[in-house]
């Protein structure tokens, strides 16, 4: 299942952005979210799932890129070695 919803009322609760605003494939950055406030809504979503964002995702701008990545992320965690 993916995280976009909790996502979206994640983005809705810390900046007041609507659902209805964000389309999950524009960047996220054209919602006004300035980089400092993404970056916090990044260390958010880590403290949220308990993941870490490795630098490589760093290139991520929309709001579809970021769900694909945190349910990657969230599925190896939940995959034994």
């Amino acid at each position: 299942m993916s995280c976009l919803k909790d996502l979206q009322d994640l983005i809705h609760e810390k900046y007041g952005v609507t659902a209805e605003q964000l389309d999950p494939h524009a960047s996220i950055r054209a919602t006004g979210i300035d980089s400092l406030a993404l970056v916090e809504f990044l260390f958010a979503i880590e403290d949220r799932y308990g993941i870490s964002l490795p630098d490589e995702n760093s290139n991520i701008d929309t709001l579809a890129d970021l769900a694909a990545a945190v349910d990657r992320l969230v599925a190896a965690r939940k995959t034994p070695a």
